[in-house]
Order: C-alpha cells, then sequence, then structure tokens
C-alpha cells in the first residue's frame, strides 16, 4: 500500500516502502533523526551536522546547507532527501527531487515542531520513538513556563552575524522562542533577518539584554566589549545558538538552559 504524505509546502511524496537510506541536509534534524533510532539509515549529511560529533566520521558529506554536491548525493543512492525552506534553497529541493522524493519543512514555532517529528514517526515507522520525544519536550515546556510566567519582560536583541551585523527579527523560529522566554524583541518591527547599522551614532539605551550567538557566527568574549560600546547600559551575553534556534529533538535541552540563562541574567543585575 502506497503511503502518501504532505510537507509544509504542500508537496505530495508518495512512499511505496518505508524510506531506508536517508540524506539529511538540516543539521538540527539530523539530531532528530538519530534520537528516532535511526543513525544507521544515514546515508548522508552537511558539514554542518555536527550532533552527534561522531557522524561526520561514519557518514558521506554532501556539502553544506547551501551548496551541495549532487554527485556524491546520487552515488548514494537515497530513498529520501530532508530539507528546511530556510535552512536550504529553492534550487537544491529542486535539482534533489530528480534524485528522490524530498521532504521540506518550515518551522516557526513549537506546534510545527512536534509536527515534524510526529510526520518523520510516520514517513520512517518510529512512530512510537517521536511520541516519547514529543512527551519529553512537552514535559520540559510545561515546567519551564510555570517558571518563567512569574517573570518580568526583558527587552532584548539576538544578533546572529557580525560584518554586517544582523539580528533576527519577527517571522522566525528565533523570535518565537525569545517571546517563550518573556523576551520582547527589540527588532520584532522589521522582518527576518535584518542589517542593523552599528557605528559611533548609535547608541541604543532601550534594550535590557543583548544576545549574542554562538551560530551561525561564533560570537565570543572578545565580541561582547563591541558590542556593549553600542548598548552602554544593557547586559551583552554570550548564548548556545542551538538552543535557539533547532527545533528537533534539542527541544528537549532547551529549556533547562533558557531557565539558567533568565536566572543568570538575574544575578547580574543584583544590586552589590
Amino acid at each position: 500500500m502506497t503511503k502518501q504524505i504532505q510537507d509544509r509546502l504542500n508537496r505530495k511524496l508518495h512512499f511505496k516502502n518505508t524510506p531506508k537510506r536517508i540524506i539529511s541536509l538540516v543539521p538540527s534534524q539530523t539530531e532528530l533523526l538519530v534520537d528516532l533510532g535511526l543513525e544507521d539509515n544515514i546515508v548522508g549529511i552537511t558539514k554542518f551536522c555536527v550532533h552527534p560529533n561522531h557522524l561526520k566520521k561514519t557518514k558521506s558529506i554532501v556539502g553544506g546547507t547551501k551548496q551541495i554536491h549532487i554527485e556524491k548525493i546520487k552515488k548514494l543512492i537515497p530513498d529520501i532527501i530532508l530539507c528546511n525552506k530556510e535552512e536550504n534553497t529553492k534550487d537544491i529541493v529542486e535539482v534533489c527531487e530528480k534524485v528522490c522524493n524530498v521532504h521540506v519543512s518550515d518551522i516557526f514555532n513549537i506546534d510545527d515542531s512536534i509536527a515534524l517529528i510526529n510526520q518523520y514517526g510516520v514517513i520512517f515507522n518510529k512512530k512510537e520513538a517521536a511520541l516519547k520525544i514529543v512527551n519529553k519536550i512537552f514535559k520540559e515546556l510545561n515546567d519551564f513556563e510555570s517558571f518563567i510566567n512569574e517573570k518580568s519582560v526583558l527587552k532584548v536583541a539576538y544578533f546572529i552575524w557580525k560584518t554586517p551585523w544582523i539580528v533576527a527579527a519577527n517571522n522566525t523560529f528565533i523570535n518565537y522562542i525569545l517571546g517563550l522566554n518573556r523576551f520582547e524583541n527589540f527588532y520584532k518591527g522589521e522582518h527576518r533577518y535584518p542589517e542593523i547599522t552599528l557605528d559611533n551614532a548609535t547608541i541604543v539605551t532601550n534594550v535590557d539584554v543583548v544576545l549574542l550567538s554562538s551560530e551561525p557566527y561564533p560570537f565570543k568574549e572578545n565580541h561582547v566589549k563591541e558590542v556593549q560600546v553600542y548598548y552602554p547600559k544593557t547586559n551583552v551575553v554570550l548564548v548556545d545558538g542551538e538552543l535557539f534556534s533547532w527545533y528537533g529533538s534539542r527541544l528537549i535541552k532547551a529549556f533547562k538552559y533558557f531557565k539558567n540563562l533568565r536566572l543568570n541574567l538575574e544575578k547580574m543585575n543584583q544590586p552589590y
């Protein structure tokens, strides 16, 4: 019996059998596959698929998220290629469609994340494993919501890139996660990932916290002082970008991290 699946771009995929040979072009989805018990079925990944870290030694690297080696992909004879609308380009999806079924996710919130996990459970015959992951996510989320609902709203800026300076704004998964943390995005009036100007004429005083993400740009301690110049009355802190932007099984770990982040911010604001 043929199984029909509709992805987030409303593309219909047809499977006569459960896909056995998987290529993932999205790091967070690669980690999710492993947590679903599908590591042995993964034949190709990107150079950015760093969790679990041993995968890059055992799986074929087929490029990055924006550029791929299609001939390498063809030689792996995949049954399915997993993409994401934000991570991968339309051209990548179209060229991969000539090889096999391509599933494209598009994630903006927790509901989208849960739907993707459950859909992978259906596609790969891992419904029970998917349910366990979903239940763990909801448990952690419920505990976090009980904690964060008592906290005040803080106005934040979330930087993802330097030279040029780029922030996460509205209509992004990061912006949604900021909202869960009761962080009001200072740049929520902008769309997606706008470039902003920081120069000698730029002094921002009405932001409570600046978050410098560890990815895609690897912000370090030296960048904290650099950014602090433009936000002189603001706490500037480094954060784990994976926990703000990865939407698969990594969400299980995210909410404890967010709780500790808020507690650390409170300590930073305590008077001596």
